[in-house]
């Protein structure tokens, strides 16, 4: 890898049926992100999508493959950040239509031969309706990691902060859910997250890394750039690195309003701290 380190280095970006950039990704169109990111030297990148389908597989891999980059996940954040859809909605309607969405980038997984991500399109709990609603979110997340299995994808399960959801806050809450699936899945661990939790990001990498599929990195506090001589990152590749973890990296962080820029200074410290493989 360009960056000395065993893993591909993927920055998050929106696919091309986003209503606007997510804000924790690159702000260009698809095709010139990934073009600037490939000549800062990425490896992939890992695609926001809202309402897209297994039909969409070709041109998007073909968009990110003509800058010399791979597609390396799918996620669904658009899907409840955009279209305020999740699987916990009080309305039938609503909630099948997020499910319908998530199989279909489910889809789009399988035929680019990648993981699709869950986060904030979980939901949250209404006063009174917690228990029907942790059902209702379960019984979905059943049916999508069987999709993805059926499809040749696997679904990753993110433990978020409370302020996105009302879900799976912990490693151990989202690996508990894991375990109960019939079909394969792993966790995605998100720096910025296990922070908000007041989960040790090093423990948890330490201890969930066979089972990780993407980490996701941001500078602590402010969810920014990574920035050179961050103590925890040369922590984390040996936690990563003695735990056998087999995935990718994803940048995803404020853009300080210049993605170049943004992308270029993670790069550079990822590239700086992997020294302590060598």
């Amino acid at each position: 890898m360009s960056t000395g380190l065993p893993w591909p280095l993927a920055y998050t970006v929106s696919g091309d049926d986003c209503l606007a950039p997510m804000p924790l990704g690159h702000s260009a169109p698809l095709a010139e992100a990934a073009c600037q990111l490939a000549e800062l030297g990425y490896d992939g990148v890992e695609v926001q999508v809202r309402e897209v389908g297994a039909q969409d597989a070709e041109a998007l891999a073909g968009t990110v493959e003509a800058a010399g980059l791979k597609v390396l996940g799918v996620g669904t954040g658009p899907v409840a950040a955009q279209d305020r859809l999740t699987l916990t909605d009080p309305s039938p309607d609503v909630r099948r239509h997020a499910l319908s969405r998530l199989l279909g980038a489910a889809r789009l997984a399988g035929a680019l031969g990648v993981p699709v991500t869950l986060g904030q399109t979980r939901g949250t709990f209404l006063p009174g309706l917690a228990d029907m609603q942790r059902l209702w979110a379960e019984r979905a997340v059943a049916r999508l990691a069987e999709e993805a299995a059926t499809r040749g994808s696997r679904l990753l399960l993110e433990p978020q902060s409370r302020t996105n959801t009302s879900l799976w806050h912990t490693p151990a809450e989202a690996l508990a859910v894991v375990d109960s699936l019939d079909a394969p899945a792993g966790l995605v661990l998100d720096t910025h997250h296990l922070d908000a939790e007041g989960v040790d990001v090093v423990r948890a990498v330490t201890e969930h890394a066979a089972v990780t599929g993407c980490l996701q990195l941001a500078a602590p506090a402010t969810r920014g750039p990574l920035t050179i001589g961050d103590p925890r990152l040369p922590a984390l590749f040996t936690a990563l690195s003695e735990g056998g973890f087999t995935g990718w990296l994803t940048l995803e962080h404020v853009q300080d309003g210049d993605s170049p820029k943004a992308a270029a200074r993670s790069w550079t410290a990822l590239t700086d701290a992997a020294a302590v493989l060598s």
